[in-house]
């Protein structure tokens, strides 16, 4: 089994990527995905948040408020941490439930985590390679206000709240660059999948 770490900042194209890869045939989890779950009602995720963030970041049905949690934690790096230091190890415990499963149904799989704070969290040292999607700064500014319909200000805050996009590249066995639009990128992938096969 190859475990491979995909990552890139926000609103690169990671979760495109991903949907390439699955087509191909690699196991593909979302640490996304992984992070609602440990956080959903009646979870331990959700308990340790409320106790640390207060009643007030859930909604009226007690499921958690994510765009108000957003607001807090992006506008306050020791929030930030603290909600990460929270989800972090219950996403790596899931994942690493995952990843015996995907070894369990097939030796020879490649399985990919992806995840956009895997650098940031130390969290890309447990696996056999990484993968860096990115592209042209104005293009992920575009991208990112359009889908999250944000000012160009705030948009630029989230950003800047991640590690900047060259300094991820210099982590990486394989980069893939989404500036030039699907089928470039879709091209791309496919030929990193190619040469992650040799690896297995």
């Amino acid at each position: 089994m190859l475990k491979v770490g995909l990552t890139g900042s926000i609103a690169v194209g990671k979760s495109f990527v991903c949907d390439i890869f699955r087509e191909l045939g690699a196991f593909v989890l979302d640490a996304d995905q992984t992070a609602r779950e440990v956080v959903a009602l009646n979870t331990k995720g959700l308990k340790a948040i409320v106790e640390n963030f207060g009643k007030e970041i859930l909604q009226a049905n007690g499921e958690l408020d994510r765009a108000k949690l957003g607001a807090i934690v992006f506008a306050d790096e020791r929030k930030r941490q603290l909600l990460n230091s929270i989800v972090h190890p219950l996403v790596i415990e899931r994942q690493n439930d995952w990843l015996r499963k995907c070894e369990s149904e097939n030796a020879d799989a490649i399985c990919i985590i992806e995840a956009a704070l895997m650098i940031e969290s130390g969290g890309y040292k447990r696996f056999d390679k990484i993968i860096v999607v990115w592209c042209e700064p104005a293009i992920q500014l575009e991208r990112l206000r359009l889908r999250n319909n944000l000012s160009s200000e705030e948009a630029i805050r989230r950003i800047n709240s991640q590690m900047p996009q060259e300094e991820k590249k210099c982590y990486a066995d394989f980069l893939i660059d989404t500036s030039k639009g699907f089928e470039a990128a879709r091209q791309h992938t496919l030929e990193v999948f190619e040469q992650l096969k040799l690896l297995i």
